[in-house]
């Protein structure tokens, strides 16, 4: 039988000396499965459990597998192959220290890095700006002179431009402003389903993962508390930490309305 190339993680336990954060997640994201939302609160161990899923964070008990191999233990080219089927984009993706260097330098080189795994495809550029929000214009500028949240942006098409068999973003989009936020995510749910990835998205936005996700899982107390509908999750709250979040939601959109009177 060939081995997943689903990301699983079973029994996962991470922490800190004196410090547990993770406390027995099972997950698995597969490619071609519908977008799977993480919800929590901050402090619930969201960013630890996907650096735990990237390799970066050794589990203390528990795996993290993919293509049958334990990903921390990857080296050499299957650690380049599990690094461009699976990407992982963070809210502090992009390190830019070329003033030169264009958008469109930019997604030519991690399109060339994707033809060079083997990921080819015929998504163009101009594509995968519009994925994100962006026009064809910003394939000249220069990622210097762009604003925080159009870094995010091009920080999720260069993922999308290699073409992943899986994405992994965390709070993608927290620079972009909540009027292009909404517009940039139905845009970018729609290339996720054209391209078959299977996704997995991190935030604290409600609204965000209503848009991208068709279901959600909850983490709070290190551990997967509830999954299901967004909607239906937080209505049917029962634990504490899911009721905080349905009624924190709740309240925003309270004031998100005052302030349109």
């Amino acid at each position: 039988m060939p081995a997943s190339r689903a990301l699983t993680a079973t029994s996962l336990h991470v922490g800190y000396p004196g410090e547990p954060v993770i406390e027995g997640v099972d997950l698995e994201i597969a490619p071609g499965d519908a977008p799977l939302g993480l919800l929590g609160p901050s402090g619930a161990g969201k960013t630890t459990l996907l650096a735990t899923l990237s390799g970066e964070q050794r589990p203390d008990y528990g795996q993290v597998m993919w293509n049958g191999k334990q990903v921390h233990r990857l080296r050499g080219r299957d650690r380049r192959d599990f690094r461009a089927a699976v990407r992982f984009v963070s809210q502090y993706a992009m390190t830019i220290s070329d003033p030169r260097e264009t958008v469109a330098s930019r997604l030519q080189l991690a399109a060339k890095e994707a033809r060079k795994g083997g990921r080819t495809h015929s998504v163009t550029p101009e594509e995968m700006l519009a994925s994100v929000g962006l026009e064809e214009r910003f394939l000249s500028r220069t990622m210097r002179t762009l604003s925080g949240g159009e870094v995010q942006r091009v920080a999720l098409a260069t993922a999308l431009s290699t073409r992943p068999e899986i994405l992994v973003l965390d709070e993608p989009l927290t620079a972009v402003d909540p009027h292009s936020r909404t517009r940039i995510a139905g845009a970018l749910a729609a290339t996720i389903e054209r391209l078959g990835i299977g996704a997995f998205i991190a935030s604290h936005d409600v609204d965000l993962l209503r848009r991208l996700c068709p279901q959600i899982a909850v983490l709070g107390e290190g551990r997967i508390l509830a999954r299901g509908l967004l909607d239906e999750v937080l209505e049917s709250a029962e634990h504490p930490v899911i009721r905080e979040l349905a009624e924190a939601h709740s309240e925003a959109h309270t004031e998100a309305a005052r302030a349109l009177r």
